[in-house]
């Protein structure tokens, strides 16, 4: 028997990094539905059979996720339905709010353009919207541990905050976005989330509980924040890119807007397995370990920090 088997899934997980573990995401649909969600957004047709199958087609082609919101709390339902869409890059995230009275409404929003600049078809939003996951049907995690942050949230942020269903990596909650940059936190109690979210108004990151930004792939997630670690930055001011050519595949190039560089050497490691998701069956698991951070000052440097 797994010494990890019959605890929750967050409890199991506890000794795996968070760095590299967020979701890859680069544009969000979000849609406000106050009713019940379901396990699954899309397989359990929340929306509706007809709009939903058309949905999956579309949001499969655009790259977009698909997420339910809601606020804090419950609240009757006025039928008017607010939809954020976000596009989460290395630089130029941009965030526009639609309201929406039907939800076939959402066929005719272009989802493509969540890969450009933003359209303009909506409001723009500036102060950043923060999703907490409390997806109670997908796991018990997420509703037990997000439900009380999200709450602490809309106290501090009103009007910015809101439950959202499946993010990605249950077993990190309590999980929580910050839109539109994809700033993703896992383990936060609710004063890092209120630390996290200050930072991000201020064009900050806050580190604790950090798990990487949705834009960039798991080493460059870890990568960022290895060098986040090291040197103090502005949200907007580290870049990640591919290394040089002839590096490693699991070496990247973090740059500083200022011309400083530095290579990340990682890898992925193996952890003894232990359940996923609440009442789940253990299985592997794995996580990005930052085995090595150098300034990179030309060909040849080797200089190691």
């Amino acid at each position: 028997m797994s010494r990890t088997e019959g605890l929750p899934c967050s409890a199991a997980a506890a000794d795996i990094p968070l760095p590299g573990s967020a979701t890859r995401v680069g544009g969000w649909l979000c849609v406000e539905h106050p009713g019940a969600w379901g396990r699954d957004v899309i397989g359990d047709e929340v929306l509706g059979p007809e709009l939903t199958a058309e949905l999956a087609v579309r949001t499969k082609a655009a790259q977009v996720r698909p997420t339910l919101i809601r606020r804090p709390g419950r609240s009757e339902f006025a039928g008017v339905r607010t939809v954020l869409l976000a596009s989460s890059r290395p630089h130029g995230s941009w965030c526009e709010r639609l309201e929406i009275t039907d939800l076939k409404q959402l066929l005719d929003i272009d989802l493509h353009l969540l890969n450009g600049p933003a359209p303009g078809i909506g409001a723009a939003v500036h102060d950043p919207p923060i999703l907490v996951c409390a997806h109670g049907k997908r796991d018990q995690c997420c509703a037990r541990l997000g439900r009380p942050i999200a709450a602490r949230l809309a106290t501090e942020f009103p009007g910015l905050v809101w439950e959202c269903s499946h993010t990605g990596g249950h077993r990190f909650a309590p999980a929580m976005v910050i839109l539109p940059t994809g700033l993703t936190y896992g383990r936060v109690d609710g004063d890092a989330a209120v630390r996290a979210v200050t930072a991000a108004r201020r064009n900050a990151v806050s580190l604790d509980g950090f798990r990487g930004r949705s834009c960039y792939s798991p080493i460059a997630q870890a990568a960022e924040i290895a060098v986040r670690e090291r040197v103090p930055a502005a949200a907007d001011e580290l870049t990640v890119s591919t290394a040089a050519p002839g590096d490693l595949a699991d070496t990247v190039e973090v740059s500083h807007a200022d011309g400083r560089r530095w290579l990340v050497t990682a890898e992925t490691a193996a952890y003894p397995p232990r359940q996923a998701s609440c009442g789940a069956k253990p299985k592997a698991a794995t996580a990005v370990v930052v085995r090595d951070v150098r300034d990179d000052a030309g060909p040849g440097s080797t200089r190691s920090r």
